[in-house]
């Protein structure tokens, strides 16, 4: 499972190159946003009136963007409203005029109350509406885009997030003079702890829980501050000197808590704990353990949560 892609797609083989290679694909994020109203589930389709077709909101990532912060920037700018990112839908892969295209999708709820529809038409989008789900595939123009539908159909629409988030960058622990508790962010953990908000922010304002690490707290300290979110530190995250230096059996406790409290969380733990609170986390919720479960510094995991079952996981790094 590679960061960021995850689950199934219709794949189109990239075409090869003179020099015997493959082309890179165009990449793009979007999202199936939903919302509930007196006419049931709604989705948002856009109409482009220089293709004459309805679509999903999506569009191309630009260079080096994060496809959670560009999925989200390209929603805003097709529909006027601010997605909050749910469960990760498989991405779609195919053709597009001869050149290899992937696309990250997610869904979404509306962060504007109601999800009121304020948008000034242009030359790009000049129609965005909010759809019965059962009438929005007669709609749509695309086939891949039917298919992205089918599969927010399939599955549960609401859902809640646990982040599960190794610390940022902190040097190394032998060049540390002074207690390990204490031992801060690097240049480069400073830098991701900045870009933090808005990764994490797209899935909402949820809480955090830290441990007590210096390295942990100041990992998400801007997000605490720009979200304007509660963080309290947990012990049994906490990696302390000493034998032993943690509890699993108290982490993995702590963590199913969380879990069941059935509300939007990021933890920040150490990367010796990880494994073990994932495998915690896939059992209570019933899911298999296929893949390699632990994290570089910098990432994280996003489980999906709808009714004490796994609806989706996903894992990135801070900085794409």
């Amino acid at each position: 499972m590679s960061a960021g892609d995850h689950g199934a797609a219709a794949a189109a083989p990239a075409p090869a190159t003179a020099a015997g290679g493959y082309l890179e694909p165009i990449r793009a994020g979007g999202t199936v946003l939903w919302r509930r109203s007196g006419a049931g589930t709604e989705v948002v389709l856009i109409r482009r009136p220089a293709r004459d077709d309805w679509t999903l909101p999506k569009g191309k990532l630009k260079n080096g963007e994060h496809p959670i912060i560009g999925a989200v920037r390209e929603v805003q700018e097709e529909t006027g409203l601010t997605p909050v990112l749910g469960r990760r839908l498989p991405p779609q892969r195919y053709l597009k005029d001869g050149w290899p295209k992937q696309v990250e999708w997610w869904a979404a709820t509306p962060a504007e109350p109601g999800g009121a529809i304020d948008y000034q038409a242009n030359e790009e989008v000049d129609r965005v509406e909010w759809v019965p789900v059962g009438e929005a595939g007669a709609r749509l123009t695309y086939d891949h885009d039917v298919q992205v539908l089918d599969t927010f159909r399939a599955g549960p629409a609401e859902t809640f997030p646990v982040i599960l988030l190794r610390h940022l960058s902190a040097g190394e622990k032998r060049t540390w003079d002074g207690s390990d508790l204490l031992r801060p962010l690097d240049e480069v953990g400073r830098a991701d702890a900045l870009a933090l908000p808005r990764v994490v922010g797209a899935y909402g304002r949820p809480d955090v829980v830290s441990s007590a690490a210096a390295r942990c707290t100041e990992s998400v300290l801007p997000y605490t501050v720009e979200g304007d979110v509660r963080l309290r530190t947990e012990r049994a995250f906490t990696v302390r000197e000493g034998t032993p230096s943690y509890d699993v059996d108290a982490a993995r406790e702590a963590f199913g808590r969380i879990l069941d409290a059935g509300r939007p969380a990021v933890v920040c733990t150490h990367g010796e704990l990880v494994p073990d609170l994932m495998e915690e986390a896939l059992t209570r919720l019933g899911a298999p353990i296929t893949q390699q479960l632990g994290l570089r510094k910098g990432s994280f995991w996003v489980l999906h949560v709808a009714a004490g079952a796994l609806a989706g996981v996903e894992r990135h790094a801070v900085r794409g």
